[in-house]
């Protein structure tokens, strides 16, 4: 188990490179929801999510030899831009596998971020198999986007960032489920630097394997997939299940219309920009209020890197 010490030192690690972003409150939210929400902003975090925190942190980690040799990963999206941005900060190349259906607002920030892009099929086969082949070639390091313990502790500083900056006692935090990085990092923080604060997950019906895992005690896949939060789509890891069978409270699940109508109220009353994946846990509050009324709860909203093209779908 990754431990209270490594948080704290992965955040004075991190904390040059990353920005302390901004923790907002709304009245309206409050009251339709019933509870006293402190949404964290990672939407204003370097490379526009809260990737960036894992990424370096596990890059500054590396040593002079493996960092030498460039890094690599595969991603569809925020990873992709946070290794670019890490592999700049080292001074390294950067090799990052894209599939070719990649957001082209994420392709075109990783290569901004001097990123050299290989494309691949929308499968991780073939994720996994041109990796292989950078590694083979280069000898780059390869950084999972989230089943990786230095990622993991990374993305705890986030959560870990909320409590402290709002001095607040959390009945809950409450953040997104993809590969599990940002959620197993939320439950260790919410544990070790909260007092008595349950996590809770969030994910999409149109991606449910976190769910199906936490009931059953073992790694599941998602029956279907289908959803317009696509930073949500991959499976947990063998790094980040446990955790988050040890430590999360409940997942919680919420259809398109759910999603929909929770961006529609993010972008109307916290006039900010992001993501679909970002509203999955106001849209999991708004849902179950019956577990949140009356409480203080945190959200993370993760990342701003939307398809600006897009807007018109997600808001239908």
């Amino acid at each position: 188990m990754i431990s209270k010490n490594q948080i704290s030192d992965a955040h004075k690690r991190i904390s040059p490179f990353i920005h302390r972003t901004p923790v907002l409150t709304n009245t309206y939210l409050n009251t339709v929801s019933g509870a006293n929400i402190y949404f964290k902003c990672e939407n204003f975090q370097k490379i526009g999510a809260f990737k960036a925190r894992g990424a370096i942190n596990a890059a500054l980690k590396l040593s002079p030899e493996q960092i030498v040799k460039g890094l690599c990963t595969h991603s569809s999206g925020n990873h992709a831009q946070a290794i670019a941005y890490a592999a700049k900060i080292l001074g390294t190349p950067a090799y990052i596998v894209m599939p070719s259906n990649a957001p082209l607002v994420k392709v075109n920030a990783v290569r901004e971020y001097g990123g050299e892009i290989v494309f691949c099929e929308p499968t991780l086969i073939a994720r996994e198999q041109a990796v292989e082949k950078i590694i083979e070639e280069h000898g780059a390091y390869f950084i999972h986007p989230f089943n990786n313990q230095d990622v993991i502790t990374g993305q705890a500083t986030c959560a870990k960032e909320l409590i402290e900056d709002t001095k607040r006692a959390f009945d809950a935090i409450i953040a997104p489920i993809g590969g599990g990085g940002l959620f197993a990092g939320t439950c260790l923080s919410s544990h070790y630097f909260g007092h008595k604060t349950f996590a809770y997950g969030a994910e999409p019906e149109g991606a449910a394997d976190a769910i199906l895992s936490f009931k059953s005690g073992k790694i599941e896949q998602a029956p279907y997939i289908n959803t317009i939060a696509d930073g949500l789509l991959t499976t947990l890891g063998d790094q980040t299940f446990p955790i988050i069978q040890q430590l999360a409270t409940d997942i919680f699940t919420v259809s398109e219309v759910e999603i929909k109508q929770a961006l529609r109220l993010v972008y109307e009353r916290l006039k900010i920009v992001v993501e679909p994946s970002c509203v999955v846990p106001l849209a999991a509050i708004l849902k179950n209020k019956a577990v949140f009324e009356g409480k203080t709860v945190g959200i993370i909203l993760t990342g701003g890197n939307i398809d600006l093209d897009k807007m018109a779908e997600y808001l239908s």
